[in-house]
């Protein structure tokens, strides 16, 4: 199944020009090195929205926000307090546990976005997609007191410590910024599997809020990269020669489980 092509979307027709596409913009003639400031979420379909997964669970109900975090943070059983001691952080974990929030799921590497784009054997028949997002432009579109600590930090990406210094819940975030901006943030390093997907989070500063909406406002920040149905199985198989793959990005039984299952499926005609 096809996707429809937009302004900002390209579709690939080959692994070269898929590997040309992530790293095209990187070249820093000011430091003569290449030093991305995109960041990549890859979609084993490319007709999904990028909708958080609170908005799929609760619809249009934000003020259950509250309601899970407060109970999360009540009922986690955690030796280490100061990954809970605020909404932030306790956002943070619920997020990497599975539970329903604001956060989406971006990385830095655009090998681990190919991963998660060719992961599902289930939708072998669909284009997949790769969203990449300039985070460092949108992180600038941000109004104050945000930017104020961008530059203090001569950073381009907030940290939890950063945003927690100005803003304890989530509630003064969305009341002193505003609705309808988005961000991006680095967590920390919780344990292996953030480390490994080279993991960073955006969040806007409102419970329900569409990604996709925000970005077509702003197309200057992003491009879609379409992958065909068609060049799956090879960027898979690629992809596990390079050892991108279920059994490092999600270390223990688990991942080793789900990469032995993918990798001895057969190839259907």
């Amino acid at each position: 199944m096809n996707c429809i092509i937009t302004t900002n979307d390209i579709r690939i027709d080959s692994w070269n020009q898929l590997v040309e596409e992530v790293y095209h913009d990187s070249w820093k003639s000011n430091l003569e090195r290449f030093r991305s400031d995109f960041a990549f979420r890859g979609l084993s379909d490319c007709r999904y929205q990028l909708e958080n997964s609170f908005l799929r669970n609760c619809g249009p109900r934000p003020e259950l926000e509250y309601h899970i975090l407060r109970n999360f943070r009540k009922y986690a059983r955690t030796t280490d307090f100061s990954q809970t001691n605020t909404q932030l952080r306790s956002l943070v974990l619920a997020q990497h546990h599975g539970l329903a929030t604001r956060l989406l799921d971006w990385t830095y590497s655009p090998f681990v976005a190919m991963h998660f784009a060719t992961s599902n054997t289930e939708k072998y028949d669909i284009d997949g997609v790769i969203w990449k997002v300039d985070f460092v432009k949108v992180n600038q579109l941000i109004p104050e007191p945000l930017q104020q600590l961008l530059t203090r930090e001569k950073c381009n990406a907030f940290t939890v410590e950063m945003l927690e210094s100005e803003f304890p819940t989530l509630q003064k975030l969305d009341e002193t910024i505003g609705e309808g901006y988005a961000l991006f943030f680095e967590p920390p390093s919780l344990d292996d599997r953030i480390v490994n997907q080279f993991a960073l989070f955006s969040v806007m500063t409102n419970a329900t809020s569409i990604l996709d909406n925000w970005l077509v406002k702003h197309p200057e920040v992003y491009r879609r990269i379409i992958i065909p149905a068609e060049l799956k199985w090879e960027i898979r198989d690629k992809l596990d020669q390079a050892n991108i793959t279920e059994r490092v990005l999600f270390p223990g039984l688990d991942g080793l489980a789900s990469w032995l299952k993918r990798h001895y499926r057969p190839k259907e005609d």
